[in-house]
């Protein structure tokens, strides 16, 4: 690649794996795995997560990685040149990745909120978070748009700023420091957790055998769980690793890497959830109110509030709170900038493309603008309990084929959720299966593995995924997301 065209080359593999595995790990990570874990029966759900990790991350990972760095360009350009028909499919992951930066910046921005809340309360009781309780204050904060906005702002400020500084120069050197003190950050608070009376009940809700949760929940309402986790975790589906792929030497071995990433961020999902739920498991067996396993997406904002605040208490509480909220601020930003670099990349592939030099720090800007532009309106409906008495996007159904139905959205969040993760990234992801598999024959990723002299060594088992594992899993991702967005009652 000719660093003169502005599209940049990773430094080293060390340095695009910590950006990779930082992409991966963000909020789907800290909150998300906790959360769904804590939903859905905590061990079973951890065993069907690990096997979709193992049979259709691995796989789909790899798919990414060597797609893009066969053609050296961003998700849109790799369609494109790999088969024209299937052209307009990387403009499912090129606005997948636009519209969940628009609401992930504003999710950002709440932890950043969060983190100076603890800092201030450790200098000044009250300071942070107005003397009120986890629930109230987060009630009061989501319709404050004018604070909403300003963190929003900053977040995508900073994102912006990296991104800026290219690949080697901007991401790369922020994920080679970000990520260590992540992990750094992210034990320090694991060893509070498990140190706290009762934390054992949390460890042995997530560890303990225990498959209670498949007759009680239903096993396909977890598998369509774990399954979406795993894939959203990953960062699949939104054009983030066939972009970073893109960026990658021939030399570097590419099956070894689309093992190392999914495998890193299942340990960092493992750790998020040792650092909440034995703390968890803690303040419940103490009887401290408003704090369960299953609390769902209150999890992070609302009862892990609760449990610095009111569960350990004082110096020490306020002190984990702000080191726990600024790790999990630190980990949005690193895939925040993956998520900007995917709507980057193809404005200068297509500069490029012209023989025109690209500027990619106005671009990054312009682009990092029109993301904040389309995040105003879910900073400003205070997730549908806003300043405007909420904003209710309703759609007529009949688009969908279902004439019967009609389909309202209390908030834009999960408007534009609906439209990425719901359908985009997931069909997407298994017309890119479909493409490699049965179209182009896996023989494409094959040689591309191969390019650097480096052998193959599985390549049976990927072919096999990519013909017939993989389709069936994504399509249970699919089919999970249009049931939990339409009600179609299909698990």
């Amino acid at each position: 690649m000719n660093n003169e065209n502005s599209r940049g080359q990773w430094g080293s593999n060390f340095g695009f794996l910590m950006a990779a595995v930082g992409s991966a790990v963000g909020l789907g990570n800290i909150w998300g795995f906790p959360y769904k874990m804590g939903a859905n029966g905590g061990f079973a759900f951890l065993i069907v997560y690990l096997a979709m990790v193992t049979f259709v991350g691995f796989a789909t990972m790899l798919g990414e990685l060597a797609l893009g760095r066969k053609t050296g360009l961003g998700v849109i350009g790799t369609y494109k040149v790999l088969y024209k028909k299937f052209a307009w499919v990387g403009w499912l992951g090129f606005l997948s990745g636009f519209l969940i930066l628009g609401f992930y910046s504003v999710l950002g921005g709440y932890t950043l909120r969060y983190a100076l809340g603890f800092l201030m309360e450790i200098f000044s009781k009250g300071a942070g978070f107005g003397g009120m309780g986890s629930g109230e204050f987060f009630g009061s904060f989501i319709i404050n748009g004018g604070a909403n906005v300003m963190f929003h702002a900053i977040f995508m400020g900073l994102t912006i700023v990296i991104v800026m500084g290219g690949i080697s120069g901007g991401i790369e050197k922020f994920t080679k420091i970000a990520m260590p003190a992540l992990l750094v950050m992210l034990l320090i608070v694991i060893i509070r957790s498990l140190t706290l009376e009762g934390a054992s009940t949390g460890v042995a809700f997530m560890f303990a055998p225990n498959f209670a949760a498949f007759s009680e929940i239903g096993f396909m309402k977890v598998l369509k769980t774990a399954a979406g986790q795993m894939f959203f975790s990953l960062s699949l589906g939104m054009g983030c690793m066939i972009t970073y792929g893109s960026y990658l030497s021939k030399s570097e071995n590419l099956e070894k890497n689309a093992l190392i990433i999914p495998i890193a961020d299942t340990i960092f999902a493992l750790l998020a959830g040792l650092a909440v739920m034995p703390a968890v498991g803690a303040f419940m067996s103490q009887g401290v109110e408003g704090i369960s396993f299953g609390a769902g997406p209150g999890l992070l904002f609302v009862t892990l509030h609760q449990v610095f605040s009111v569960g350990m208490g004082g110096f020490i509480g306020n002190l984990f709170g702000f080191v726990f909220y600024f790790l999990v601020f630190i980990a949005a930003v690193t895939s925040s900038i993956s998520l900007l670099e995917v709507c980057t990349a193809f404005f200068i592939d297509r500069n490029v493309s012209k023989g025109v030099k690209a500027n990619r720090k106005m671009i990054t800007i312009i682009t990092g603008l029109v993301v904040f532009a389309v995040g105003v309106p879910v900073c400003l409906d205070g997730l549908g309990s806003g300043v405007a008495g909420g904003a209710t996007i309703d759609i007529p159904a009949v688009m969908f084929g279902m004439s019967e139905v009609r389909v309202a959205f209390d908030c834009w969040l999960d408007f534009y959720d609906m439209i990425a993760e719901g359908v985009f990234m997931p069909l997407g992801a298994i017309l890119m299966s479909v493409m490699i598999g049965w179209i182009l024959k896996t023989d494409i990723i094959k040689s591309e593995v191969e390019e650097g002299g480096i052998k193959m060594k599985a390549y049976a088992f990927w072919d096999i995924c990519f013909k017939f594992i993989v389709p069936i899993g994504i399509l249970f991702v699919l089919m999970g997301q249009l049931d939990d967005f339409f009600g179609l009652g299909i698990f």
